[in-house]
């Protein structure tokens, strides 16, 4: 696999574990370009609406768009992958214990 695609579940995973996190399990784009750094990812903002976009078309996700402000919230199937209760072939699955 190449570093791109490894990089692309890293990133997906990173943003459904942010959502679990997160009260109500809604963050906005914005604060998760911010946070993915931590997390050892340099998402442009435009990266991270890529990856939400397509999270939300395996409805992981759903997005309200607020006129150009993405506001996202993880469904109960999203929230099953980040906490490594069921797995998609295209997102990082979480290792054991974190």
């Amino acid at each position: 696999m190449a570093y791109k695609e490894e990089l692309q579940q890293h990133a997906r995973l990173a943003i459904l574990r942010m959502l679990e996190d997160a009260p109500k399990y809604t963050s906005n784009v914005s604060i998760m370009a911010d946070l993915l750094p931590r997390f050892g990812i340099s998402y442009t903002r435009d990266q991270v609406e890529t990856e939400v976009t397509w999270l939300a078309e395996q409805g992981l996700v759903e997005v309200e768009n607020l006129k150009g402000f993405l506001v996202v919230t993880a469904t109960v199937k999203g929230a099953e992958i980040a906490r490594g209760i069921t797995t998609h072939p295209k997102i990082q699955r979480p290792r054991p214990g974190i």
